[in-house]
């Protein structure tokens, strides 16, 4: 899994949204997890989606590759029983089995899709849940999210070519859709939670320095996006703004060994 974010740990905890109280109700809800359950967050950052569970009295092991992210998700967490693993979820050999249930939040993505769901099932107990969710941006583009695109255009063209890259959105759908190909997986369910934050300037070109795609652009074009994004937030919108965001719930309940068994043993009974 890739660790883009490491090198911004301060900055990604500052200025990362977190996710609504009314997810991880619905979490609990669907999953059935009561006190003490053990859940895996895969990805885990600074520890934003697992404070609030851990808070709750669930415990929870945490696969992170980013150690600077780790150490702020360690203080946050500290007396609480949450447990860090300093690896990729890729090359960790956890026990099978053992989660009541497995959450990722705004990472799964990175998760190669051979690994990914294979392995989140061999993890999970018998009816063990799988949980991931993102936040990602409402459509339309409205406002200063409307206006900021030409900004973008003028400076990044490339990344209007839909050929070359892929949003998001585009791979929260196809991580659905190998769900439920799989075989491993019933009871799949969406949910969508829709909220908003309000940003300084700085604090929204913050926010950008916290997303891959922002931080690998070379330093002149970085800074000549930021600059004109500043500019057009404090000239036009008094120093702030208000994004919109939509946080997407994908939620699955393990199939059973002797389902599945069945399942790929009679192909054609289906």
């Amino acid at each position: 899994m890739f660790k883009p974010f490491d090198d911004a740990a301060e900055f990604y905890d500052e200025v990362r949204p977190g996710y609504p109280d009314l997810l991880y109700h619905d979490i609990i809800g669907t999953s059935h997890i009561s006190e003490g359950c053990l859940i895996l967050e895969i990805g885990c950052g600074t520890g934003q989606a697992t404070l609030p569970l851990a808070r709750r009295g669930f415990h929870i092991v945490c696969v992170e590759q980013g150690a600077n992210l780790i150490k702020i998700a360690e203080k946050k967490c500290q007396g609480l029983e949450v447990s860090f693993i300093n690896d990729s979820f890729e090359s960790w050999e956890p026990s099978k089995n053992v989660f009541d249930l497995v959450i990722s939040a705004t990472a799964f993505h990175w998760i190669k899709p051979e690994i990914g769901l294979p392995k989140v099932w061999k993890v999970l107990k018998k009816d063990g849940y799988i949980a991931l969710f993102w936040n990602l941006h409402p459509p339309p583009f409205t406002g200063f999210f409307d206006e900021v695109q030409e900004v973008y255009k003028s400076i990044l063209p490339e990344w209007f070519l839909h050929e070359e890259k892929k949003s998001l959105e585009n791979k929260v759908d196809e991580i659905i859709e190998n769900m439920k190909e799989s075989n491993l997986f019933e009871e799949i369910s969406c949910a969508e939670y829709t909220w908003s934050k309000v940003y300084s300037a700085e604090n929204y070109l913050k926010l950008l320095d916290t997303f891959s795609d922002h931080r690998q652009l070379d330093a002149h074009r970085k800074n000549a996006l930021y600059d004109n994004i500043r500019r057009l937030i404090n000239e036009k919108y008094h120093g702030c703004i208000i994004r919109p965001y939509l946080t997407r719930l994908v939620m699955a309940k393990k199939k059973n060994e002797k389902t599945r068994f069945e399942i790929l043993s009679h192909p054609h009974d289906r």
